[in-house]
């Protein structure tokens, strides 16, 4: 029972330190800050809702397997012990799967915006400020990143 917990504990030790603090167009990372970035002036064409999915990393499956194995071995003795050992790990690994795959996604928007030189650009950033078509807004870029701000 001890192994049970200190497998647990460990687990979910481990899904912490995979947690990271939510994107957004107004947020900045440390490494952003005190650099310069271009600034371009333009108006939204449009809008559109998209899902911004992050890739998996195989935590959730790894760890539903483990603590679905673990909980499995609990049951029976024997063979039976090992058979719902390894059904369980199966079966905690898919959760996991599906639980890792609905938390790495968040809604956000294309952004397409006519900049004043003429040229159109779409920007997908996550769904955290409301932009309508007709609006004035800036594009900040940094070389690698683009936001769309009011």
């Amino acid at each position: 029972m001890k192994a049970v917990v200190a497998i647990a504990i460990a687990g979910a030790s481990l899904l912490a330190g995979c947690a990271t603090p939510p994107e957004s167009g107004s947020v900045y990372s440390s490494y952003q800050t005190m650099n310069e970035q271009v600034v371009r002036m333009g108006t939204v064409e449009s809008v559109r809702n998209v899902t911004i999915a992050s890739p998996e990393s195989g935590v959730g499956t790894m760890s539903g397997a483990a603590l679905g194995g673990l909980g499995g071995s609990q049951v029976g003795g024997g063979n039976g012990s090992i058979a719902t050992g390894i059904i369980g790990a199966v079966a905690g690994g898919l959760i996991g799967q599906q639980v890792e795959r609905g938390a790495g996604k968040r809604a956000g928007f294309e952004i397409t915006v006519k900049l004043d030189s003429g040229e159109l650009r779409a920007i997908t950033q996550p769904a955290d400020e409301m932009f309508r078509p007709g609006e004035r807004v800036r594009l900040l870029s940094n070389g690698y990143n683009t936001r769309v701000t009011h």
